[in-house]
């Protein structure tokens, strides 16, 4: 008798079992909450890790299928892991190298100002209003050394060298940030089949049907907003920096460039021919002004229009309007990382809305 009841008592009642269950509930959002908190810093190098899987992972299928017996070791993760760095660092680099030299022939050109002013501009003497009153403000202020000197001394050269250090600190954490997402990239396409099995299998037991469906969703959307942002987006570079060497813009390769990075957000682009537009006007070219916006509204209406909606809307079955509001939503959101985790969000939701307003609703008899 007394073991039998040491052994109801040792078991949990029917009215204990929830209480047990809210304790586990509770102690694994607080492990998760902590979990999150430790790593907040190397979240953004995770999910760029978990982009770019999703978005090389039909060629590293592929490739795969045609050298198995490299499937399970570290040399074919380690080879596209490479191979993605240097897609992303050669160009970059190449940028920065090109800044730097813009940056010694601009503290140049300051030096030359501050010994023998700024001559008016030939284009001032063509503005078609208030040409007087400009060349006039330009002859007193830039024309002579000691009135280039006077503006340049109005610039803080303390709050100059803080946004230097600000700058040189994003440069820094940028680094680091893909140094990891390299890394996470690394073992994500290692261990790729077992995470795709461990997260099928969470996302059934979460979701039920929906889980998988939900998880292709947000490949499909990731692979077609990079298909429809950044090759669009280096598309739109491409043929604008045909068009500013053709036209004569100053530092053609590096404004290209800018164009293109640019390009990635919708309507970027016209920002940066802009930019080149004022660039000519400086040097008195009117025609190539009015060249430069026309082949440049010409392009970004083509690829915002025609181009990105198909590759786009065709990927995630989302309306345009959605997609547009998920790519700037999340770039004022998240930044860079929002390009590609707004669209798949809205993507998600949109299907997730999709299954609810489309499922037939149950008899009577069912229920």
């Amino acid at each position: 008798m007394t073991g039998e009841v040491l052994l109801n008592e040792g078991l949990p009642t029917k009215e204990a079992l929830p209480s047990h269950r809210r304790a586990r509930l509770i102690l694994a959002f607080a492990l998760v909450a902590l979990g999150v908190w430790l790593i907040h810093g190397f979240l953004p190098a995770l999910l760029w890790a978990a982009i770019l899987a999703m978005a090389f992972s039909p060629l590293y299928e592929r490739a795969c299928r045609r050298w198995p017996r490299f499937r399970r070791g570290a040399i074919l993760p380690a080879i596209f892991t490479l191979a993605i760095g240097l897609v992303v660092v050669i160009p970059v680099g190449l940028g920065l190298f090109r800044a730097i030299a813009e940056i010694r022939d601009l503290t140049n050109w300051f030096t030359t100002a501050r010994d023998s002013g700024i001559p008016v501009p030939q284009w001032l003497y063509s503005l078609p209003f208030e040409r007087d009153s400009a060349v006039n403000w330009w002859q007193q202020h830039l024309a002579t050394p000691e009135a280039t000197q006077a503006e340049l001394a109005r610039f803080d050269r303390r709050q100059l060298f803080s946004h230097t250090q600000m700058v040189g600190r994003i440069v820094v954490h940028s680094s680091v940030i893909f140094a990891f997402t390299l890394i996470a990239l690394f073992f994500i396409l290692r261990d790729s089949e077992m995470i795709v099995a461990q997260l099928r299998t969470a996302s059934q037991r979460l979701f039920g049907p929906s889980g998988e469906r939900i998880g292709n969703q947000v490949a499909q959307s990731v692979r077609g907003t990079i298909d429809g942002l950044v090759l669009v987006g280096f598309g739109e570079g491409a043929v604008m920096t045909v068009a500013y060497v053709l036209l004569g813009v100053p530092h053609p390769i590096l404004l290209g460039i800018a164009t293109a990075i640019a390009a990635m957000i919708p309507f970027g682009a016209a920002v940066m021919f802009e930019i080149a537009a004022l660039a000519l006007l400086t040097q008195g070219s009117i025609t190539g002004v009015i060249l430069v916006n026309v082949i440049g509204f010409a392009v970004v209406g083509v690829a915002d229009h025609f181009i990105r909606p198909v590759l786009i809307g065709g990927a995630t079955r989302l309306p345009f309007l959605w997609v547009l509001l998920g790519i700037l939503g999340g770039v004022e959101t998240l930044g860079l990382l929002g390009l590609f985790v707004g669209p798949a969000t809205m993507a998600v939701l949109v299907m997730l809305w999709r299954e609810f307003v489309e499922r037939k609703p149950e008899t009577a008899e069912a229920a």
